[in-house]
Formats: structure tokens, C-alpha cells, sequence
């Protein structure tokens, strides 16, 4: 197979860039690296279909590998033939190349081995041929031997029957023929285990649906109903299609004695040995594709968390919300350090309000609070009606917001959080992550597990590996995308930079902590373990404000200085001019960006990322991102009502629909249905995590909690 070439079709690239990114990927660089500094190589791929390529790239490159070990197996047993060799090699995919192996894959003691070892082949063989023109039992008499434990015609036969049924079920081309029939025509049903039985699955209790059209959240949710034990589900297929097949291929030729043996023995191996392995197939296939489809939605979902805008320059509140332990806070500047803990009981069973009030005065007061942010946990909403009473009461213009805070109690618990506040209980540690999350949630949000994050479906029901390893590399594009400032920056911050590992991680914060300060990139080759090629993929996302070097503070990779320096010399500018602010004019003094490029020695693409990056230095590609919705009172479910139009921001996206957070403590869903008035087949092409939109509430079930919302709300409706 050509790989170059199946992936630039696959992609719909040109192969030279696939040929270029492969080339790159091998050599060791990182997709970040590849994505933002090697783009006249791969023609400007970006860092998604880059992460496509790497994972399709490996997937062939083991198929690859897997085709040869084949081969070499069927070759050792000297069966191996032109023919099959042909089709082992032209196969796509690692499916088909197990159903071409399976008839010379060892096998353990089967029926039919069993039957083989009592000498009845022949009798098989002649049944097949069809070449018997008197009855099986007087044929079959020949072959009885109770020294092998044939004792009668019929244990000849049965067994001569069971060897072909398995040489039917190990026919590569049957099994591809049923495979792709069931798929077409086939359904997946679903029953209740038990009659009567409550829970969440009540409506796939009496379900069906053909394989064709089930939606990725819906095979998920059948995986666990049927995990949980409250659903039996099946595959049915067109069985009569696929036996009227079976005998077609079979039965060459009709003949009184053979042919209701062929039929019987078609029977046999489609529903004792090939039905069960094509269901569990078919069902292994869904379940991937659905996995595959809700990863790549957690995986948007989880961007657009990480690139949320930082609220910069205020004082935060960490409020960590609970009952009988009370409601853990932390105060934390605007670099994010933690000035004061305490805990106050304004909640039951203690509703202390009065003397809970009187602390927050005095916080806010010492401290000159702006903001507090309230997580979203157990006592969220009796802590925010306390909050709006207190905002009532004070004259500082104090306002809070609600904050996911899934996750936090997972890294207020890690071994990580009890190195960096040493000092602090759990509690503590959650309300001084729950006020960073509001002010940078990427630098937060990168020291736990995304997994952990709580904006998927099913999270805990898919392959973790492959999951971690998506998410990962969403952490990581997202990290690079933003930068890091080198002075600043954590170790759990800096190892998603490209290049850096774990180890590297923490050399550079004992480097910093050891010598000071970093003045310049090239310093970082100085740190522990950090050679020329980790300083090749990281140097260009570390950025240091006040260097030595005015280039350094901007995402210009040091092997673009000397043409950057060339270009702003040759313009008329000096490299101090870059900290002052005052090139926003740069791409209009440059007439032919090609002409330019080629007299620094650089490419175009290099060339306009550099004018783009001195005109705006360091600028955050956050900065392009909704803000979060600041609030000074307080909403109930009861407060609701149907026609009612109200403000709210994106929690989660789903292959259903969308979940938006207005303000009452129960996310309101608002279906695929409800999300524009074009078509859209998932609701990512129309909104993300993040996202501030306007909504009306359709429906209130405050029985079961449920709000239903729509976001096609007319403008001149909502500006009433």
C-alpha cells in the first residue's frame, strides 16, 4: 500500500504534504512544532488535520506490519499462494486481512479439528463435490471406526458436516459478503432485562433501530444499559438473505442426497459460527465509531474550555460550596497567589448567615475583592442566594460567577496540589483552584486530568487510552497555541509545551528558582536534560517579558531573529520599537511579501507569521472568545416560565444537543432541533463550549429537573 498516497486522499491534502509532514513526524518533531513553524513544508496543515495524519499513520503503518507477519505465517505452512498474497497485500484494513488469515490461523481444538483427526475430510470433500450418487449413511459407512470414536454413519456425517461448516465460516469472501449485508439491512434491538424495572433506560426497554441510522450517543447509552444489566441487545440480520447467499455460493449443482446436507450445514455455520463473530464485530465497529465520535466532541469541547479568556487584573474569591463542613474560600491576587483561607458555615445544617456575612465584609474589605468565583457543586445554590444578599448589603461593586468545578476535587486531592500548597487541606486547596479557573482557566485547568473535566458523554465507558491520548494533544495544541510565560509558568503548564517532558518540566522551575529569573531563550539550554533539539520544538511558545532580547517576549522562533531583525532594520525601525508598541503598520509598508521573503532567505508563509506576530506581540488568541457572564443576582427553577428569555453560557455539547447554564444551578438542554433553523447534523457546527447565547425556556419539569430551552429566539423578542 501507498501510504503517502491513501492518506493525502484520505485527508484531501496534496501527497507532497502529507510526504513532508510524515518526514517530519519521523524526524521527531511535534505537531504543535510542525503546525506553526514548518508550514512551508507541509503547506500550512494545521495542528487537527496534522493529529488526523499522525493517528492514521500509525494505524496503516500496523497494518502494514500485520500484512507481513501474515504472509509469513501462511508462507511457513507452505499454503501461501500468488492469488492470496495479492489479496492479503491489497487489503485496507486489519479486519479484512484477519478474515483472509483466519483459515491458517492456529486454532485450538475445534468440532471440526476434532472431526479432521478422526479421518473424515474425505467425507466432507465428497459431500461438498457433491459427487455421491447413493445415500450419505451408505457412503458415510466407510468411514465408521470405533477406534476413533466414529461408532455410526450418522457420527461420521455429523462430523464430516461440522468440517464444512467451519471451512464455510473461515471463507474470507462469505464472511466480508454477511458483514456488510448485516450492516445494510440489519437492526439493533434492545430489551428490558427484567419487566417493570425503573431507570434511565426506560426508553430502550422496547427499542429498535437499523444499524445504519443509530446515532453515536445512542449505541453508548445501549453499551451501558446493557453493561448495567437493564437492557439485553442484539444484532438481528437478514437472515433468509444471508442463508439463500450461503446456499447459492454452496450448492453448485442439485443432487437428493447432498444438497438438504449442504443446506443444514449452511444453517449450522452461519448461526452456530459466523453470525455470533459478526455481531460481536459489528458491535465492536459501533462502538468504536461512536467512541471515535464522542472524543472528537469532548476533544471540541475541551478547546474551547482551555481557551476561555483569563479575567485579568482582579482579586478573586475561591468559593468552594458545601453543607456539614462548611464553605471552604480563598482569597488570591491577580498572579494568582493565595493571600487568605477560611471557612464559613452559611449553610445547613449550622446557617450561621450572620456571621458568615461578617467574614466576607471583612475579605472583601482587606483584600478590595471584585470578583468571586462559586463552584457549581453540592450547596452551589444556597451559597450564591448568601451572596447575592451580601452584594445587596455592601457598597463595593462586587460581582460573582458560577463555575464548572468539575475536576477539582480530583486535583485538590493529587499529589501534585500537596507540593503546591503544602499548607493547605483539600478544601482549601479546591477554593484556591476554583478562583484560579476563573482568572487563567488554562494555566488551571491543565493540572487535572482532562478526563476529569466533565464535558464529554460517556466518558468512562470508552477506551481511556486512546481518550487520554486525544485529549492530551488537545491540552497540548491549546497550551502551545496560547504560549507560556518561561518566569511564570508551572511545571504542569510547561510539560504540555512542545518538546518539554515532565523531567524537563521541572528542571526549568529549579533552574528559575536556582539562578533567577530567565533574561533569554538561549538560556534554556542550560537546563537539566534540555538539549538542541527540546530547545528547537519549545524555544519559540516560551516567552520572556523584559529580556535582553525584544524578540523573545513574541512567538518568532530564534531561528526567524536574523531575518525579523533584517526585516525591521531594512523598514526602518529598531528592535526597541517592538516593546514600545509601534509597529501596527508593519504589512503596509511591505509591497510584494514573496519578494521580501525571498531576499531573507525565508518563506512567505514564515514571513506573514512573523509581520503578524511584531504588529501584535504575544497577542492571546483567547482574547477572540466570549467572556464569562458576571452575575449580581440570583435566579430558581421556580422562578421560571415557559416564553421567558434569558442569557446564558455553553457547558457542554453533545451529539444531541447542547447544555447552557442560566443561571438557576440545572443546565438547561437545548436540543439539536431547537439550536438554528438551517439543518445541522451535530451541534458543534453551530455552537461550542463557552459560548454566551440567548435562549427561551420552552419547558420546567422541576419533578425530574429538567429545562428545555431553544435558542431560536427572535432578536427583537430578546431586546424587550
Amino acid at each position: 500500500m501507498d501510504i503517502i498516497r491513501k492518506l493525502a486522499e484520505e485527508l484531501q491534502v496534496r501527497p507532497g504534504q502529507v510526504k513532508a509532514a510524515v518526514e517530519l513526524i519521523d524526524e521527531g518533531n511535534t505537531i504543535p512544532f510542525i503546525s506553526r513553524y514548518r508550514k512551508e513544508a507541509t503547506g500550512a496543515l494545521n495542528d487537527e488535520v496534522l493529529r488526523n495524519l499522525d493517528v492514521r499513520l500509525r494505524y496503516l503503518r500496523n497494518l502494514e506490519e500485520k500484512k507481513e507477519q501474515v504472509i509469513a505465517s501462511i508462507e511457513e505452512q507452505g499454503k501461501l499462494t500468488d492469488e492470496l498474497k495479492a489479496q492479503i497485500l491489497s487489503a485496507e484494513t486489519l479486519v479484512a486481512v484477519d478474515d483472509l488469515y483466519r483459515p491458517y490461523r492456529p486454532k485450538r481444538r475445534t468440532r471440526a479439528t476434532i472431526a479432521k483427526e478422526r479421518g473424515l475430510e474425505p467425507l466432507a470433500n465428497l459431500i461438498l463435490l457433491q459427487q455421491i450418487s447413493r445415500s450419505l449413511e451408505e457412503e458415510a459407512k466407510a468411514f465408521v471406526d470405533p477406534e476413533k470414536d466414529v461408532l455410526d454413519e450418522q457420527a461420521a456425517i455429523a462430523g464430516a458436516m461440522d468440517i464444512l461448516a467451519e471451512n464455510i465460516s473461515d471463507e474470507a469472501g462469505y464472511r466480508s459478503y454477511i458483514r456488510e449485508r448485516t450492516m445494510k439491512k440489519g437492526k439493533l434491538i434492545s430489551q428490558a432485562k427484567e419487566e417493570g424495572a425503573e431507570s434511565v433506560y426506560e426508553m430502550y426497554y422496547d427499542f429498535e433501530e437499523p444499524l445504519t441510522k443509530l446515532a453515536g450517543h445512542r449505541i453508548l447509552a445501549l453499551n451501558r444499559g446493557e453493561k448495567e444489566k437493564f437492557l439485553t441487545v442484539k444484532v438481528e440480520a437478514p437472515e433468509e438473505d444471508i442463508l439463500r447467499y450461503l446456499n447459492k455460493k454452496v450448492i453448485r449443482k442439485e443432487n437428493p442426497y447432498t444438497t438438504p446436507v449442504l443446506r443444514a450445514v449452511c444453517e449450522d455455520s452461519y448461526r452456530r459460527l459466523i453470525a455470533p463473530a459478526i455481531e460481536r464485530e459489528i458491535r465492536s465497529d459501533l462502538t468504536e465509531k461512536a467512541e471515535d465520535g464522542a472524543i472528537r466532541v469532548f476533544g471540541k469541547n475541551l478547546e474551547q474550555l482551555l481557551m476561555q479568556p483569563p479575567i485579568t487584573g482582579q482579586v478573586v474569591l475561591g468559593w468552594d460550596p458545601a453543607f456539614r463542613t462548611g464553605c471552604k474560600l480563598a482569597v488570591v491576587d491577580s498572579t494568582g497567589k493565595v493571600l487568605d483561607t477560611v471557612v464559613i458555615y452559611p449553610t445547613a445544617p449550622q446557617n450561621k448567615v450572620k456571621e458568615a456575612k461578617a467574614v466576607l465584609k471583612k475579605l472583601i474589605s482587606k483584600y478590595h475583592i471584585t470578583l468571586i468565583s462559586v463552584g457549581n457543586g453540592t450547596a452551589s445554590r444556597e451559597s450564591e442566594q448568601v451572596i447575592v444578599e451580601l452584594l445587596k448589603e455592601i457598597p463595593d461593586p462586587v460581582q460573582y460567577v458560577i463555575v464548572n468545578e468539575a475536576g477539582a476535587s480530583v486535583y485538590s486531592a493529587s499529589k501534585l496540589a500537596a507540593e503546591e500548597f503544602p499548607q493547605f487541606d483539600v478544601g482549601q486547596r479546591s477554593a484556591a483552584s476554583i478562583a484560579r479557573r476563573l482568572q487563567d482557566p488554562l494555566a488551571e485547568l491543565v493540572k487535572i486530568d482532562p478526563r476529569s473535566i466533565g464535558v464529554g458523554q460517556y466518558q468512562h465507558d470508552m477506551n481511556q487510552k486512546k481518550l487520554g491520548e486525544t485529549l492530551e494533544g488537545v491540552v497540548e495544541d491549546c497550551v502551545n497555541k496560547v504560549g507560556v510565560d518561561l518566569n511564570t509558568a508551572s511545571a504542569s503548564l510547561l510539560e504540555y509545551i512542545s518538546g518539554i517532558t515532565k523531567t524537563i518540566a521541572k528542571n526549568i522551575v529549579t533552574y528559575r528558582e536556582e539562578n533567577g529569573r530567565f533574561t533569554d531563550r538561549r538560556q534554556l539550554l542550560k537546563v537539566a536534560k534540555l538539549g538542541p533539539k527540546a530547545y528547537e520544538q519549545c524555544a519559540g511558545f516560551m516567552r520572556i517579558t523584559g529580556g535582553s532580547q525584544p524578540l523573545d517576549a513574541t512567538s518568532v522562533h530564534p531561528e526567524s531573529y536574523e531575518a525579523a531583525l533584517r526585516l525591521l532594520t531594512g523598514l526602518g525601525y529598531e528592535p526597541g520599537d517592538l516593546s514600545k508598541g509601534t509597529l501596527n503598520g508593519i504589512s503596509r509598508k511591505i509591497r510584494d511579501f514573496k519578494k521580501t521573503a525571498d531576499e531573507l532567505g525565508i518563506g512567505e508563509l514564515t514571513l506573514r507569521d512573523i509581520v503578524k506576530e511584531l504588529e501584535k506581540p504575544a497577542r492571546d488568541p483567547r482574547e477572540d472568545m466570549p467572556k464569562p457572564i458576571l452575575r449580581t443576582d440570583v435566579l430558581s427553577m421556580e422562578d421560571l416560565r415557559p416564553g421567558m428569555i434569558l442569557r446564558g453560557t455553553v457547558r457542554n455539547v453533545i451529539d444531541f444537543g447542547a447544555f447552557v447554564d442560566i443561571g438557576v444551578h440545572q443546565d438547561g438542554l437545548v436540543h439539536i432541533s431547537q439550536i438554528c433553523d438551517r439543518f445541522i447534523k451535530h451541534p458543534l457546527e453551530a455552537v461550542a463550549v463557552g459560548d454566551v447565547v440567548d435562549v427561551q425556556v420552552l419547558s420546567v419539569d422541576l419533578k425530574k429537573k429538567r429545562i428545555a430551552l431553544t435558542m431560536k429566539v427572535q432578536q427583537e423578542t430578546v431586546a424587550k
